[in-house]
């Protein structure tokens, strides 16, 4: 499997509920913050979920 980065590139305050946690699920405490997880389905629908918040890219 692949992996791909996911980078914070905005604040989570003000969002939802939901969107902060999957942050934080993601291990993301901070803009800035970045961390390489498993291409995985659950991974992507994380990603998808807070995508207006993220920048991630495919790492070989």
């Amino acid at each position: 499997m692949g992996r791909i980065k996911v980078t914070q590139t905005k604040s989570a305050i003000g969002g939802k509920r939901n969107q902060r946690e999957t942050l934080r699920t993601l291990g993301l405490k901070r803009i800035g913050d970045t961390v390489v997880k498993e291409d995985r389905p659950e991974i992507r629908g994380m990603v998808s979920t807070v995508t207006h918040l993220v920048k991630f890219e495919e790492v070989d």
